[in-house]
């Protein structure tokens, strides 16, 4: 009895110390890691140095690094974070990949559901389909047709398994009911380096990876991914697929930030604050929207919105990912 007794006390005491450094949250001095599974210079890794820089100030100046723990679509950084402590000091930023990983791979160290805290949707991130330079197709209609006649020859880039350029070609491929030769890289900059370079055909990628060159010219932009045409200047006169014939396609790639497991209530509910204030910053709100990014502003916004956005996804993409047999193992 005394033994249950010193063992109950000893337990009321940790969780009141850990309770007490979660009102803390975040210690002065403490670093906090967000956890990138994609490499430097990608568009998630964009986001999440801009949100970063968003996050130091509701955090009360606390010091924010990025670590790029990239591999196997993302699966690798997210099992980092599901055996990190749970203190709040460890983050994971991911993309769609956090609802397409438990499709893509068979056997996984951790389960999405269950093995993370959801904190907050960060924001909505179009898609453009583009084609190299020398393509001669010079619109959708002219592509579509260049596809029909040119079967079995098509070379379709993305920046690896698990990727959102991945994801909108298997979903592209699906609505024109054919088959073109995937062409994996290690991450979105060397793949639209090549398509560039007329070295693969098309690239169904985020608007923050090509903007930038659309605006230059450097490729041939045929559609963006949304219901309706996007504000922003550089992309406004870029037609949706769906006006140009095919419809019901839409893809949008958005990103969520993820603590592991257990992480106390305290902690959630201040960075979830953050979150939502840091969403209002300035400076990010224009480095996203430069970039065709949408800033969330729903319940997706809230933990538990988050969540339930994410389980519906999983059930969205999983049969897709099932029927295009593109398992990664």
């Amino acid at each position: 009895m005394k033994t249950i007794f010193k063992f109950a006390v000893a337990a009321a005491a940790v969780a009141a110390a850990f309770g007490a450094s979660a009102e803390g949250y975040p210690e002065k001095g403490k670093t906090i890691t967000i956890v990138v599974p994609f490499t430097a210079g990608g568009p998630t890794d964009r986001v999440a140095r801009d949100l970063a820089e968003a996050l130091r100030k509701p955090l009360n100046g606390a010091t924010i690094v990025i670590d790029n723990t990239a591999g196997a679509g993302s699966s690798i950084g997210m099992a980092k974070v599901a055996r990190a402590a749970p203190d709040g000091y460890t983050l994971l930023l991911n993309h769609i990949g956090m609802s397409t990983v438990p499709g893509l791979y068979r056997k996984l160290p951790f389960n999405v559901e269950k093995d993370f805290e959801y904190l907050g949707i960060i924001n909505d991130v179009p898609m453009t389909l583009v084609g190299k330079p020398t393509l001669p197709a010079n619109n959708y209609k002219e592509l579509a047709g260049w596809i029909e006649a040119n079967k079995g020859k098509i070379n379709l880039a993305n920046a690896g398994i698990g990727s959102a350029s991945h994801l909108c070609g298997l979903l592209f491929q699906s609505a024109l009911k054919t088959e073109m030769t995937p062409v994996p890289y290690k991450g979105a900059a060397p793949a639209i380096a090549d398509l560039m370079g007329n070295q693969v055909d098309l690239l169904c990628d985020q608007t923050t990876n090509t903007t930038q060159q659309i605006a230059g010219k450097k490729v041939k932009a045929y559609a963006v991914t949304t219901p309706k045409r996007l504000a922003t200047p550089e992309l406004k006169d870029l037609p949706t697929l769906q006006e140009q014939g095919l419809k019901g396609f839409e893809v949008t790639i958005w990103h969520g930030l993820y603590a592991p497991k257990g992480t106390p209530a305290a902690v959630i509910k201040t960075v979830n604050d953050a979150l939502k204030v840091a969403l209002k910053d300035p400076t990010f709100v224009k480095n996203e929207e430069a970039l065709g990014a949408v800033i969330a502003n729903d319940d997706r916004l809230t933990p538990e919105g988050h969540k339930k956005f994410v389980i519906s996804e999983i059930n969205k993409w999983g049969p897709i990912i099932k029927a295009a047999g593109a398992y990664a193992d």
